[in-house]
């Protein structure tokens, strides 16, 4: 009797655990947004991408596994020690399976450190430095919508090619604009350019007089904002005011996109060239994309909020397919389905977990140009995203064979 109940509670356990390695594992499926809500990136990203991401929630049927699926989010600050603590709260008491956004590049590497040693997925939308798919890369970490790389690739390449072959480099004060910044200057040297020299300035800077004399001394054909959000464009403001455009240099936004340009205007915008991996206005399918989110939210999403979508939408259908919400059931998932949908057409992820994907040079058009209400864009070229991003192999990445 006794090898009997023994025998039978064993049997019990094993089809407990059964259960639980399919399907979603706590009876729900998990994600969280964490991102800039209240600071210079707030339009960047900042409450928008929730949006987002709640689209793609609904779209994919508000359940997957037959599990509902949550969105919650929360305010990092930009703050890495702020974002660490939500992350893991968030992963040891409230049972999130995932993290996305995380704009701010020195809060995306903390939060997946933290990731790879949870072994939890993180999918990064909008920071920018190729560290997270180089030296500090994981197992369960992924990048999505653009890096510095392919920015420095798209604005930078053109400027070099028009004549822009010397350049003076304002740059934010943290990890993302240092990797801007080297991967901007080592793209302008190697296509014949030089780089007479570079100022770092405080994320959030109000002031931008000290920074911008300096670039307009070093009579630089380019000034490169190796910034981005409000920085950017309290930048351009300021430079308007000191004459540079109309003394002959060029501003190059290297992190700018359609949000920023809406604050800021076409009036002060015009010409700047930017690059970003969407365009609402780009063709049929991204304008339908473009007016069901407007219809939400009162904007048009930038390449920050359609690629948040994305990777909320991915994310889901990599458990769907897996059959369970285990991390690396779905991390396996993620790295070998194609990636198809109105952000990441024809995309790819790497074994370093970077999304190849297609990015698009832009121009800020004149406002008598513009035909429609956010109708910003002239589209100059489509970047291959074979092109923009950097061959996995040599991206440092321990993971990569």
């Amino acid at each position: 009797m006794r090898k009997n109940l023994i025998a039978s509670v064993a049997f019990l356990l094993a089809s407990s655990t059964a259960v639980l390695a399919d399907g979603a594992s706590d009876g729900k499926v998990k994600i969280g947004i964490l991102n800039d809500q209240s600071g210079v990136y707030a339009d960047f990203g900042g409450k928008w991408s929730v949006e987002a991401a709640n689209m793609a929630a609904e779209d994919f049927g508000g359940k997957v596994l037959d599990a509902p699926i949550e969105i919650v989010d929360a305010d990092h600050q930009n703050k890495p020690d702020i974002a660490s603590n939500i992350a893991r709260q968030w992963y040891d008491t409230e049972q999130v399976d995932a993290i996305m956004e995380l704009t701010t590049s020195s809060v995306a590497l903390a939060v997946q450190a933290i990731g790879k040693e949870k072994k939890k997925i993180d999918i990064v939308t909008g920071a920018a430095t190729t560290d997270l798919t180089g030296k500090a890369c994981s197992p369960y970490g992924f990048h999505w919508a653009y890096d510095t790389h392919a920015l420095a690739v798209g604005t930078g390449g053109a400027l070099v090619k028009q004549g822009g072959d010397s350049w003076f480099f304002l740059t934010a004060d943290y990890a993302f604009g240092y990797s801007l910044e080297k991967q901007g200057s080592d793209f302008v040297k190697a296509n014949g350019g030089t780089v007479v020299g570079a100022v770092r300035h405080p994320l959030a800077s109000q002031d931008f007089s000290s920074f911008l004399l300096q670039a307009q001394s070093s009579g630089a054909k380019v000034v490169g904002l190796a910034n981005a959000g409000l920085d950017t464009a309290n930048a351009i403001k300021q430079a308007a005011e000191f004459g540079i455009t109309q003394g002959g240099q060029r501003l190059a936004a290297l992190l700018f996109t359609l949000a920023e340009v809406h604050g800021l205007g076409l009036e002060a915008a015009q010409g700047l060239t930017l690059t970003e991996g969407y365009y609402w206005n780009l063709d049929e399918e991204s304008r339908a994309f473009g007016k069901k989110y407007f219809e939400r939210t009162g904007r048009m999403p930038n390449m920050t909020h359609a690629g948040t979508y994305s990777a909320v939408l991915q994310y889901l259908k990599a458990i769907q397919k897996a059959g369970t919400d285990e991390t690396d059931a779905v991390a396996k998932q993620l790295h070998e389905m194609p990636v198809d949908d109105v952000f990441g057409r024809g995309g790819a992820v790497g074994p370093n977990g970077r999304m190849i994907h297609d990015m698009y040079l832009l121009q800020v058009k004149k406002p008598d140009e513009s035909k429609e209400p956010w109708d910003y864009f002239n589209v100059l070229a489509t970047i291959p995203g074979k092109d923009a991003y950097i061959d996995p192999a040599k991206s440092g990445c321990d993971l990569v064979k």
